[in-house]
């Protein structure tokens, strides 16, 4: 049966083109939802892993990818990344490295509880004064220099075959939008990025040549909670 890119996944040679340049996928998963009853916008604090859906989440993905040739497994250094990465590199007999480059974006209002009156606190109006850097977190520029380094280095590691980073929404978001030669800014409630799903990055020798995009764990959607807690989702 074909598989994402429309070619059969082969478990033998390498992947490649008439001319021998070689085909590679990269899926970038976002972790499943986590357990965050507070509403803590945790962005990259420790201790914030799965919860019980989020792992029903991650087994889901892993379902989904478990037919691929997939030879190397790479995550945010979080808890809650390595953690959906786990049951996708246990299908394939693999390690699950760590990259900080993966790592969730930087934010002023890590740590907060996450409600109505924090946006409108006269404290963190200057947080605000330019949404197209955006002014309240790391620069969209940086997170996608960072994720392009990430992305070249899992594609040269699995060259002619797959490979799977796992990151949070907004650094994965912004570098659909690179790789897809769209401008960084954009409102993070239009994001296609949902809890555990895959943003598959097709490459032809070097060269990105087409995305895709998949929810595996769309079923469980409906019961998550915790879809608010990254610090990357806060924007005016």
């Amino acid at each position: 049966m074909p598989g994402a890119d429309g070619l059969p996944p082969e478990e033998g040679a390498p992947r490649a083109l008439y001319d021998g340049t070689p085909v590679t996928l990269v899926h970038v998963v976002r972790h499943g939802e986590v357990h965050n009853p507070e509403r803590v916008l945790y962005g990259r604090l420790p201790g914030y892993h799965l919860s019980e859906l989020g792992q029903e989440m991650a087994r889901a993905t892993a379902e989904h990818l478990s037919g691929r040739p997939i030879t190397h497994v790479v995550s945010s250094p979080l808890e809650r990344a390595r953690e959906t990465a786990a049951p996708i590199a246990a299908a394939h007999d693999l390690e699950v490295a760590t990259d900080p480059l993966l790592t969730e974006s930087g934010n002023v209002f890590q740590g907060e509880t996450l409600n109505r009156r924090m946006l409108a606190d006269p404290r963190h109006w200057a947080a605000f004064v330019n949404p197209l850097r955006p002014s309240w977190g790391e620069p969209y520029s940086e997170i996608a220099d960072r994720m392009r380094r990430a992305l070249d280095e899992a594609r040269g590691r699995a060259e002619g075959r797959e490979a799977v980073m796992v990151s949070h929404q907004l650094p994965i978001w912004t570098l659909r939008r690179a790789v897809e030669g769209r401008r960084l800014w954009h409102h993070p409630r239009r994001r296609q990025c949902s809890l555990a799903s895959v943003t598959t990055v097709l490459f032809h020798g070097q060269l990105p040549v087409r995305v895709m995009y998949a929810e595996p764990a769309g079923h469980l959607l409906a019961e998550a909670v915790d879809v608010t807690g990254e610090a990357s989702e806060v924007a005016p």
